[in-house]
């Protein structure tokens, strides 16, 4: 029966992995949580991370030396985010929790690897940029990085799921806005002009975006598991399991489009021999740049071609999003009436109110499935970032306790993401509480009201919503904003809006852009504050301008909790801002609404 355990577990599975790292003549392996596509969500068949340590959030990686006896043995590396779900989750006397940026899996390694080792990776889960680092890290101590031939942990994982059989569906161009001819186009002219002969492209989503396809193939993310090989003549060759292929597919994309098996995707870049080809270190993993050398091709590292366009939303999918915000923000509202009445009863856990805002969701019409796993937390457990829920940690709804759910929808027409937090209880709520919460929305506020030059990043922006949290000595651990699909990827570059400079926050912020606006606060073991609306870029007229200005239009449209805001911290302009946003709820989701659920929308949204 000990065995049952998660600890037992853990540790009979760590001991099966260096059995065969061993058999393997390795000292050392890595797992991180990805797949041949480097995908932030990932399907169940290469879910290896969690299997073997058990830690379930989005962004992590082990470091397993085969000699146990070493201190330290083995490594979980997790962001900010993550520091405390990481403890509830990973055995730490299998595992050293390190911080993430403040070391890394290179750096790890450098320190800790033995003398002259064979630290093996697996080259079809790891970057090209992350093996470079690896490798200069290693040589300090005359240790080797090894790719394998096979992962490891396929081989000691008995039950491994299959990868998705799921057929892939054709995404209409009343919600694409655009064929997939003309976005082939674009590309070859891309590469015209680039003076090169084809692109690979492997990230999910930009194959989703180019082809006009959705799948099932990742729970939260509707891709299909593929690879792409477009060429300068407009032509491109989709690697695809046959399973996958329907009539409607092959007829929707025409003859310029050549369908071949998953299995042949090493012979298509090896048929590029000699050729010119770009591909993206940031989403094609080292295996395909293993395979284009070996083969002589000339590789151009590029930046994906789709990414950008993917991220600049036409007016067709702008019009989506609308809708499908409104139809999200009248679920998400009922909701918040549902928790009113029920949540001071004492019988609401933070289980059953996930499953209850589920089925408002699916009752609101045409959701396909969550846009990730939704996070409902109360009181300490809010005050983990990424907090995801289980029978183990389901707590209760407190009266005079901080409730905070974050969550989202995927529809054919737009992906939503929201964060509402919610005093529970008739009790008023203690004023520091308060004021953490006035200060969060202080900071929402002040990222939706901004007005920015052309040329302005994410990371120029972020400040505005942290500087009222910074005024009184505290802040939070996560990025401000990022990107948002169109029915894709939740969490969309190249945009973002975070602190650090360099990758994705050094993205200019371009008309037809979607970003999260979500400050928060996270006092651990006792709350977790976070309001998040997603906002739209567009131009800004403004009289004199010497040059063009962006500001945002916010998209999402639910009540904020008016119990929890000192409305005397508020500026004339942030209170003016609080009861236009509060209008236009009014305004959007009223009519969506009857009876008590829309008197109680009224009172909500009444002018301060």
């Amino acid at each position: 029966m000990l065995m049952n355990t998660p600890a037992a577990l853990a540790s009979a599975r760590l001991g099966g992995l260096r059995k065969e790292l061993a058999r393997r003549e390795l000292d050392g392996f890595v797992i991180p949580i990805s797949d041949e596509h480097m995908s932030e969500y990932v399907g169940a068949y290469a879910q290896r991370l969690i299997w073997l340590t058990g830690f379930g959030g989005s962004a992590g990686t082990a470091a397993v030396l085969t000699d146990p006896a070493r201190s330290p043995a083995a490594a979980m590396l997790v962001d900010g985010r993550y520091t405390l779900q990481v403890r509830d989750q990973v055995d730490g006397d299998l595992y050293q929790f390190e911080n993430v940026p403040e070391t890394s899996v290179a750096k790890w390694l450098g320190e800790h690897a033995p003398q002259g080792a064979r630290i093996g990776y697996d080259p079809w889960l790891h970057g090209k940029r992350w093996v470079k680092d690896a490798q200069e890290a290693l040589e300090k101590r005359e240790a080797q990085l090894i790719a394998v031939d096979s992962n490891p942990i396929d081989a000691v994982w008995e039950d491994q799921p299959e990868p998705s059989t799921l057929p892939a569906s054709v995404h209409e161009e009343s919600n694409a806005g655009e064929t997939s001819q003309s976005k082939r186009e674009k590309v070859a002219e891309w590469l015209n002009t680039e003076e090169l002969d084809a692109v690979v492209i492997c990230a999910l989503d930009s194959i989703a975006w180019l082809l006009n396809i959705r799948g099932e193939d990742i729970e939260r993310t509707p891709v299909v598991l593929s690879n792409v090989i477009t060429h300068a003549d407009g032509s491109a060759e989709l690697f695809i399991a046959a399973g996958k292929v329907t009539p409607q597919l092959r007829a929707h994309l025409g003859d310029a489009v050549s369908i071949r098996p998953d299995g042949e995707f090493g012979k298509g870049l090896a048929a590029l021999s000699g050729k010119r080809i770009a591909a993206d270190p940031g989403s094609c993993v080292q295996a395909v740049f293993n395979r284009l050398e070996d083969c002589d091709a000339k590789v151009v590292e590029k930046p994906d071609p789709c990414m950008l366009p993917k991220a600049i939303k036409n007016e067709v999918e702008q019009s989506g999003h609308r809708s499908a915000q409104a139809r999200d923000g009248a679920a998400v509202s009922r909701f918040l009436h549902w928790l009113s009445i029920e949540g001071s009863k004492g019988s609401v856990t933070e289980i059953s109110a996930e499953k209850k805002l589920l089925s408002l969701r699916k009752e609101s019409g045409n959701l396909r499935d969550l846009s990730f796993d939704t996070i409902s937390g109360s009181g300490p457990n809010g005050a983990i970032v990424h907090y995801r829920v289980n029978e183990e940690t389901n707590r209760t709804l407190e009266p005079g306790s901080v409730y905070l759910v974050d969550s989202g929808g995927q529809y054919p027409d737009g992906t939503t993401d929201i964060t509402r937090t919610v005093w529970i209880g008739p009790q008023e709520p203690f004023a520091e509480v308060k004021d953490r919460f006035t200060r969060v929305l202080k900071g929402n506020i002040a990222l939706s009201l901004t007005v920015f030059p052309k040329g302005t990043k994410g990371s120029q922006l972020d400040v505005l919503a942290r500087q009222h949290l910074w005024q009184n000595g505290v802040d939070y651990a996560h990025g401000t904003g990022h990107g948002v699909g169109s029915f894709l990827s939740v969490h969309e570059g190249p945009q973002r809006i975070g602190k650090s400079s360099g990758g994705q926050n050094e993205q200019a912020l371009l008309p037809g852009m979607i970003l999260s606006n979500e400050p928060g606060y996270y006092k651990a073991g006792e709350y977790g504050i976070r309001i998040e609306n997603l906002m739209l870029v567009e131009p800004r007229e403004i009289t004199g301008a010497e040059s063009e200005y962006f500001g945002f239009e916010v998209l999402t449209f639910a009540p904020i909790e008016r119990r929890l805001v000192d409305f005397g911290l508020l500026a004339p302009h942030e209170l003016a801002w609080w009861n236009a946003y509060h209008a236009r709820v009014l305004e959007i989701i009223g009519p969506q609404l009857e009876g008590e659920a829309l008197a109680w929308l009224e009172q909500e949204c009444e002018q301060q």
